[in-house]
């Protein structure tokens, strides 16, 4: 049976957990995910686990925070004071923002606490220090 390998493009059902079980993500109830291995459009772990999977199997892995979206980092938080929010914005917990970095970029924030006098912005993917759990099925090699 043929075996996926990099280069191949694959259709796969996956569902993804915390390690604590809750589900933050799956393709079950609709159209299978499809893309090229080894082209880095999806998490290193992702792909690894993949790697030399023939259709119609299944596993389940634990990819760590290093092959998902990296640690969360720290210097990625910034508080900042309500004020400097422009009228039209009331800021709420888990809102996502998009902010100007400098004169040519923008970031995208999430906002985790809200305060009288302050908001917590956290520009980290919202998985980043977590280990992930994917339930996969390979359902096609294209």
């Amino acid at each position: 049976m043929t075996e996926a390998k990099n280069g191949d493009t694959v259709k796969v059902h996956y569902t993804g957990k915390l390690e604590n079980g809750t589900q933050f993500d799956s393709s079950v109830s609709g159209d299978p995910l499809q893309f090229e291995l080894g082209a880095g459009q999806l998490i290193p772990g992702f792909e690894q686990a993949v790697l030399g999977m023939s259709p119609g199997d299944s596993i389940t892995t634990t990819i760590s925070a290093d092959e998902a979206y990296g640690p969360h980092q720290e210097e990625m938080v910034m508080v900042v004071e309500k004020e400097k929010f422009p009228p039209h914005i009331d800021p709420s917990i888990g809102q996502q923002l998009e902010v100007q970095y400098d004169e040519d970029r923008t970031i995208n924030v999430r906002v985790t606490e809200v305060s009288e006098q302050e908001v917590t912005l956290d520009a980290n993917h919202p998985l980043a220090g977590e280990d992930l759990v994917f339930d996969i099925k390979l359902v096609e090699i294209v």
